[in-house]
């Protein structure tokens, strides 16, 4: 009668009698094929070596080979690096050929040049090493090798030093060499900025703002429901529009038409003929509070970004809905455009960055570096760059791909708002108050700002929603909790000695995420 037996055991077994079956052959080299083997490295050798075959010619073991002259037809001289060692490199010269155009290549034409001993000597010097000359050297540890595999600290070396070794025709030279550490590159001089004008008007959080392409006057949306139009030069009220039922989370100004067009938690996407100072067109689509809003810089399209997860392009004219951009899984609280690819640029709550690609309406790439969410993006006017603003970190990112460039660190407070001028002046608004100014290429904070609330509001009121430059990029407009928009320009009485950089060439230390 059959015994039986567990599954486990039966696995068991039959792994044993598998292992048993090939323990022999266990780690054992697979046998060279001498002729692919053959095959393979010539191919290799015409492929990756071809442009150089014409040059020195290694000859291993050459004495071994039969003399000088193997496989040498000219006779060439031959030179080591190490005079009285093995012989290691034949110097060819150049190809033959013809004294001049037209003439045949025979044995009585043929020009060679051959270089002079002395010359010669030289490369053979500067050539490296050969494989069997270094196995050889091997033999006793090198400079380098005690550095490297003892248990001598580095700290015992001079600071900024570093031991060299210098290979060349298998001779070993330590030197001391100054190894200079990575740091910073010295960031360009920008002059503080102040506060110059505290505007009041609103009855609520100024969550928006936006700038006229003619830089006559700015608009602005409100948690009271209004949409504020202000004098650019006084900071007066021009004009107050209603419409939204709930907080006003965005607006932008059209430079193709006289068009203003706005956003708010009400779902609404709203455009506004300021010749008539009414609401001509609705955007319905979006299910849940629509967060923001930008206008493609070069064709009538519309994009909005939502609560909903998704962003929505809109044709501006015909109020359709081009494209629904879905893809992230939380709240998208920025959207931006650009006319150079990729033309949409999207981050949301879902910590990530994406890349949308406008004509099919995908994302093209999608950035997962920050570890909080992403509420605002900025592109730099100039450069093909962008930054994004995380409670986590500043990102600054190349196009088209996204590559990471650098972080911003220091400005640790969740950022609602990024602005950057063509001077390479980055702002970053956060939620507790706080304006930190950055240089755009170094990323170095030369400026923090954090300015007092309007009198009768809490200390607890201030935040800062929104910020932009005007068009002349010399007033910073910010949209603030204390229900008040403040202006600040450039002090245009400091210089660079009475505010120096205090910047310090210090050792970069970045992380790559």
């Amino acid at each position: 009668e059959v015994q039986k037996h567990s599954v486990h055991t039966l696995v068991f077994r039959s792994l044993k009698r598998t292992h048993d079956m090939f323990v022999a052959d266990n780690a054992k080299p697979i046998p060279l094929d001498e002729e692919s083997h053959k095959v393979k490295m010539a191919v290799k050798l015409r492929t990756e070596y071809g442009s150089v075959l014409h040059m020195p010619t290694l000859k291993e073991n050459l004495r071994e080979k039969g003399g000088p002259n193997t496989g040498d037809p000219y006779g060439h001289k031959q030179y080591s690096g190490n005079q009285g060692q093995e012989l290691e490199y034949l110097i060819t010269g150049t190809h033959p050929y013809p004294p001049g155009p037209g003439v045949a290549l025979t044995a009585d034409t043929k020009v060679q040049r051959m270089p002079s001993e002395s010359a010669a000597q030289s490369l053979a010097v500067a050539l490296p090493a050969s494989q069997a000359r270094m196995d050889a050297n091997r033999t006793a540890a090198g400079v380098g090798d005690i550095y490297r595999h003892a248990g001598i600290s580095e700290r015992s070396q001079p600071p900024g030093m570093s031991v060299a070794i210098a290979e060349a025709g298998g001779n070993k030279n330590s030197s001391l060499m100054a190894k200079k550490a990575p740091t910073m590159p010295k960031p360009q001089w920008h002059p503080p900025w102040k506060l110059y004008r505290v505007i009041s008007g609103h009855l609520g959080w100024v969550r928006c703002i936006a700038v006229e392409p003619g830089n006559q006057w700015f608009v602005t949306g409100s948690a009271d429901r209004t949409i504020k139009i202000w004098d650019l030069a006084s900071g007066k009220l021009k004009l107050s529009l209603t419409g939204h039922i709930s907080t006003v989370r965005g607006v932008i100004v059209s430079a193709r038409s006289p068009y203003l067009f706005s956003c708010g938690e009400d779902k609404q996407v709203k455009c506004w003929d300021l010749e008539y100072n009414k609401v001509i067109r609705h955007y319905h689509g979006h299910l849940s509070a629509v967060y923001g809003l930008d206008l493609h810089p070069t064709i009538d399209v519309l994009v909005t970004c939502s609560r909903d997860s998704t962003a929505r392009i809109w044709d501006v004219r015909t109020k359709a809905s081009v494209h629904t951009l879905s893809g992230h899984t939380n709240a998208v609280a920025t959207v931006k455009c650009q006319a150079a690819e990729p033309q949409i640029i999207t981050g949301s709550h879902d910590t990530t960055i994406r890349l949308w690609d406008l004509v099919a309406g995908k994302t093209r790439v999608t950035l997962t570096n920050h570890k909080k969410s992403v509420r605002a993006v900025v592109l730099h006017p100039r450069h093909y760059t962008f930054a994004s603003g995380s409670p986590d970190n500043i990102k600054q990112w190349k196009f088209p791909d996204g590559n990471f460039i650098q972080n911003l660190s220091g400005h640790n407070a969740i950022i609602n708002t990024l602005a950057v001028n063509s001077d390479g002046v980055l702002v970053s608004g956060a939620d507790n108050g706080t304006m930190h100014l950055w240089d755009w290429r170094t990323g170095y904070n030369f400026q923090r700002v954090h300015a007092a609330v309007q009198p009768g509001s809490l200390d607890s009121e201030s935040g800062i929603f929104a910020c932009v430059f005007d068009q002349s990029e010399s007033r910073l407009l910010t949209a603030e909790a204390d229900k008040t928009i403040k202006v600040y320009k450039e002090d245009d009485t400091a210089t660079e000695e009475t505010h120096p950089v205090s910047w310090k060439p210090e050792i970069i230390k970045r992380k790559r995420f």
